[in-house]
């Protein structure tokens, strides 16, 4: 097991094949471990939306096909515009968690109170992390899935076709 994974992290399970966290500070890890989850889990939520409803004022096309179309209509400079305008705030929340003012991931948002006492904090936390790690393997899957079967995942449900 790593030296720095030691189980100190909500969902910390000491597993890094690769040894960057001998390398990287393990907050900064855990800071973009988050992000890519949080952002994987609403491509998580939209490719499936996506295949149930369409804004009227769009074509309706398999979310692989939705990104090709959507990048060359302009829509790729509008998600590169918005996303960087996100990383403008993390990368100061990043220095913050590097200097430990703040923990990884931790913005201070919530606005529904959900999380009362300490307890129940770290049991969202630990649900947060879990479904992130889901979520960034699920999209690839997705994905995937779609380059190999022409099929989304709902139609390659109801309609499975063996690759052999």
């Amino acid at each position: 097991q790593p030296e720095k994974l030691d189980g100190s992290m909500v969902g910390d399970v000491g597993f890094d094949p690769l040894g960057f966290s001998d390398i990287f500070d393990v907050n900064v890890l855990r800071e973009a471990e988050l992000k890519h989850g949080r952002f994987a889990m609403l491509a998580v939520l939209g490719f499936i939306v996506q295949e149930f409803y369409t804004f009227p004022f769009f074509p309706k096309m398999a979310p692989v096909d939705a990104h090709d179309y959507f990048v060359t209509q302009g829509g790729g400079s509008q998600i590169i515009f918005w996303i960087s305008f996100v990383e403008l705030f993390s990368v100061v929340a990043l220095f913050e968690t590097i200097q430990g003012k703040r923990e990884a991931g931790d913005y201070a948002f919530d606005p529904l109170n959900l999380a009362t006492d300490e307890v129940t904090l770290a049991r969202y936390r630990e649900a947060e992390i879990k479904h992130a790690r889901l979520a960034m393997i699920a999209i690839g899957g997705f994905i995937h899935q779609f380059w190999v079967t022409k099929q989304t995942v709902f139609e390659q449900l109801g309609d499975f076709k063996s690759l052999a």
